[in-house]
Parts: C-alpha cells; sequence; structure tokens
C-alpha cells in the first residue's frame, strides 16, 4: 500500500443500528409458527463483520439497550472481530426486531419491522465518541440509518462533515427500506447525503425509483453521477451483476452463479467486497485499479452470502479468493 495511508487506529468504521432477526423456515408461516430462528443483523455491522473477517480493523458505533439480548449481539460482533468498544448502552430501552417469513415462487418473502423508537433511533451527536468514529480510512454510512429518525437523519449530516473535515474517505450506501420511509420522501432526503459521498452503493432500481434515473446501467449510473461528488459509485442489478462508474470508465461485473440460500445480507455483502478491494488500493476514491478490483469482490462476496444462511456473511480470505478465481469444489478436504 502506499505510504501517502493516512495512519489510523481502524481501516473501516460504520454507524448504525443492529437488531434481532427471527424467522420462520421456508414454508413455515408467521401466523402459525411455535418457534423462531434468531440470527443478529443490521446493515453497517453486517459489513464491520465481513471485513474483519478479512483482515481489516474494523469498529461498529450505535446506542443500544443495557439488556441480555443487546450483550448476546455485542459479543457475536467481537467474536467475529469487530470492535465495539464506543458503543452506548442505556438502560430501560427497547432493541429493535425484525421477523421473516420466507417464501418460494408464487409468494414472496415477507419481513416485518418492529423497531420503532428503539434505542438506535434516539442517536445524537451526544452519544457518539467522536474521537473514534473519525479514527479510521473510512467511514460507513447508510440510508437506513436516516430513515429511522429525524435525530439518526442530523446525526449523519454531521458524521459526514466532520469526516471530510478530519480527511475521513466516506463510503454511502442508499440501501433505500421502503417499510421504512416511502420514496419520494426518501429520494428528498437522501440526495443531500449522497452528494457528499467518496463512494456510491446504490441499487439500480432504488437509483430510478428514488433519484429519477433511466435508461440501461451507464446512461442511469451517469444521470446518478451527476447528483454526486462521488469519483466511484458502485450499482447493483440483480441476476445481471453490478457495475462501476468512476469518471468516464465504466466496467461491468456479471454475477456468480448461486444456488440461493437466503437472500437478506447479499448487498450488504456486495458493500463490504467493493470496501476490501478499496482498501487494497492506494487510499484514493479515484484508484481505478483498487476500485475495478472492489467490483470484482463485491459480486463474489455477494454470492457467498446468497449461498449461506443469516445476514451476516461469514466468509474468509480464502473462500473470497477462490470464488473469485471460479474455483469449485463440492468438498473442501
Amino acid at each position: 500500500m502506499s505510504e501517502s495511508i493516512r495512519t489510523t487506529r481502524f481501516d473501516f468504521v460504520s454507524l448504525g443500528e443492529s437488531m434481532l432477526r427471527l424467522s420462520v423456515p421456508t414454508g413455515y408461516r408467521l401466523d402459525d409458527t411455535r418457534s423462531l430462528d434468531m440470527e443478529l443483523a443490521g446493515a453497517e455491522s453486517n459489513v464491520s463483520v465481513a471485513l474483519a473477517r478479512l483482515g481489516w480493523r474494523t469498529g461498529w458505533v450505535s446506542r443500544m439497550p443495557d439488556h441480555a439480548l443487546s450483550q448476546a449481539i455485542l459479543r457475536a460482533l467481537r467474536s467475529d472481530g469487530v470492535d465495539v468498544s464506543a458503543v452506548k448502552c442505556v438502560p430501560d430501552e427497547r432493541l429493535g426486531t425484525y421477523f421473516i417469513e420466507f417464501a418460494t415462487p408464487p409468494r414472496s418473502t415477507q419481513v416485518i419491522y418492529d423497531r420503532a423508537n428503539s434505542a438506535a433511533s434516539r442517536m445524537t451527536s451526544a452519544d457518539i465518541d467522536w474521537d473514534y468514529l473519525l479514527d479510521t480510512r473510512v467511514l460507513h454510512l447508510t440510508g437506513i440509518t436516516a430513515a429511522l429518525s429525524e435525530s439518526c437523519y442530523d446525526l449523519l449530516v454531521e458524521a459526514i462533515q466532520r469526516a471530510h473535515a478530519a480527511g475521513v474517505m466516506v463510503s454511502f450506501d442508499v440501501n433505500y427500506r421502503a417499510k421504512l420511509w416511502d420514496a419520494a420522501t426518501a429520494g428528498e432526503k437522501l440526495r443531500p447525503l449522497i452528494a457528499e459521498a467518496d463512494v456510491l452503493l446504490c441499487k439500480g432500481v432504488d437509483a430510478t425509483s428514488l433519484f429519477g434515473c433511466q435508461g440501461e446501467p451507464r446512461q442511469l449510473m451517469g444521470e446518478l453521477q451527476a447528483l454526486t461528488r462521488a469519483p466511484a459509485i458502485f450499482c447493483t442489478f440483480g441476476e445481471q451483476g453490478a457495475a462501476l462508474l468512476s469518471g468516464n470508465e465504466f466496467a461491468t461485473q456479471p454475477a456468480l452463479p448461486v444456488q440461493i440460500v437466503d437472500r437478506i445480507g447479499s448487498g450488504d455483502a456486495f458493500a463490504a467486497g467493493v470496501l476490501d478491494g478499496w482498501l487494497s488500493g492506494d487510499g484514493s476514491a479515484s484508484d481505478r485499479s483498487a476500485l475495478r478490483e472492489g467490483l470484482h469482490h463485491g459480486v463474489a462476496l455477494a454470492a457467498i452470502a446468497l449461498s449461506q444462511y443469516g445476514d451476516r456473511v461469514l466468509s474468509s480470505r480464502t473462500e473470497l479468493n477462490s470464488a473469485l478465481t471460479s474455483e469449485r469444489l463440492d468438498i473442501s478436504r
């Protein structure tokens, strides 16, 4: 890596909410279940876990209730290699949860959120150890946190401003959730945030529904590019794969064939792969070689996430490298 890389405690820090995920197996209905499988979830912590397991120094910041369920989440994150020492735990508040009913066609998988007024949704600037949050090469934020509350939205505005003042790169994933806010509101509120990103991630369908971007991937991403200062824009297009627009350079990466086990978390895995490639570069958002590597890594890590159960992608450098080289082994002995 270049000697110009800013010396920091962390390579990556994220800010957001983690929740408990409660689900029934495919074929079972939530309204008739007697048991639920429990996993931990949360876009920003998912990316933190994926990068930690790939060998990067990662931290995650949030506000959580001070009880056993939160401690279970924190213990799991620590075991995955994520530093959680700056998480603020507060008494007498609630932990967000969500419920999943997995399904196959013609039914669609259903998600029920129970996260209103969670401890994380009440985060303000006073809850943040700013020296910790900004002691990193890249700060990762998402539109999910922006949707939780006005105080969370204001916190992201402040975090982006402080990051730029401190010379910290900002990665922003639009990560639209229709059950948190409607497309018109999300588009209006997120425009100022995506405008200030250094690396911007967005689903192609969200670029259209939130920001009015139209056309084939190159045209759509060109219209998205006009809305941001970001030198690097990554968009995903489902089974078509993903694309990168950096300046005038446009690159695509087809999706890897995969037998889908669990769709949830693949977008966070893509973001982690993108940042894994970028972090391996010279530390600038204009390092096109590292960005192209990030596109390749993002598609591969997303495929790995789709092949396993749970929101977190519990992978490794060896497994990622195998996917990148298209090595296929039924059994690794």
